[in-house]
């Protein structure tokens, strides 16, 4: 079990001791963002911000117009809501080599409620032009896309989680940007998810394939550019697709992929995620209950689509 945020901050370490060009900017945040451990090795690298994130993405705009590797992190709802005119005119307009790192995005915040719970952030970035939208499953996976993000030109935006999540990625993975992965082969319904709810798709098909039904999971992680190729593939192979996120069913994952299957090949489809309401305070694990983001919510959306396939 571990935070994709302190893998995060571990990744961003690890990576400054390799490539001087990167820097890391932080919003008063950076205990919570992980963010301290590359402070304490790289003092003169990183740069508290104060909680002035508009500013900073200003900021991160400029250092990669000179040619560093920014890294801008903070919660994911102010990264998204708060800075949204400095990504779409400083940042992603000039096609800037900026990195954000958004932190305690979904329901997962727990407590601190809905001010602090990002469940629009996937729809804000993916609409943005050029801009790289990834939510990475586990830690493993978020080191990787870290390494991934600074060695891609453009503007980045990864999402990031704040308790900790169950490895699911495999011994030998090798994340791409811009291409799913499969996790699990069956041949009744594909399972599509993404972040924290990737645990949830492989519990519920276990739970499925005890009532006989075989699912295949796939670990869709970078959310744009989306890989179309994968979801046609998989929707041709069983014919009824269930999407997973931790995220509004408004122009996110399951908006992605249900644009590709309506374009490319229409099967049933069910989209598991948040239904056009803000979050709420409580525990995280109360919350995914009450959001209906658990194994057992997918299990109900499998049992749905598979009728409606017949």
């Amino acid at each position: 079990m571990e935070a994709t945020r302190a893998a995060y901050g571990q990744a961003l370490l690890e990576l400054g001791r390799q490539d001087p060009r990167v820097v890391v900017l932080d919003a008063d945040l950076s205990k919570s963002t992980y963010t301290y451990l590359f402070a304490r090795e790289f003092p003169d690298r990183h740069f508290n911000m104060g909680i002035a994130e508009q500013n900073m993405m200003g900021v991160a705009a400029g250092l990669a117009s000179a040619g560093k590797i920014p890294f801008a992190s903070t919660f994911a709802v102010f990264a998204s809501g708060r800075c949204f005119d400095q990504l779409r005119v400083s940042i992603c307009y000039p096609g800037l080599n900026v990195k954000i790192g958004a932190s305690h995005a979904g329901i997962t915040v727990g407590e601190d409620g809905a001010s602090h719970q990002a469940v629009e952030d996937l729809a804000l970035m993916c609409a943005l032009p050029g801009m790289t939208v990834v939510v990475p499953a586990d830690g493993p996976e978020t080191r990787q896309a870290v390494f991934s993000a600074a060695a891609h030109q453009g503007p980045w935006y990864l999402r990031l989680g704040r308790p900790p999540v169950p490895v699911v990625t495999p011994s030998g993975y090798r994340f791409q940007v811009g291409r799913g992965y499969v996790l699990r082969e069956g041949r009744h319904v594909a399972i599509i998810a993404c972040g924290v709810m990737v645990a949830q798709a492989l519990a519920a098909a276990e739970e499925l394939a005890r009532e006989g039904v075989e699912a295949t999971v796939v670990n869709m992680s970078t959310i744009k550019p989306l890989d179309a190729e994968l979801v046609v593939r998989v929707a041709r192979q069983c014919g009824a697709v269930v999407t997973a996120e931790e995220h509004s069913v408004i122009g996110g994952l399951g908006a992605a992929v249900a644009a590709v299957l309506g374009e490319e090949y229409p099967v049933p489809l069910r989209r598991v995620g948040i239904r056009d309401r803000f979050g709420q305070s409580g525990r995280p694990e109360e919350l995914m209950v009450e959001y209906g983001l658990t194994a057992a919510a997918v299990v109900q959306a499998v049992r749905e689509v598979l009728r409606r396939k017949g």
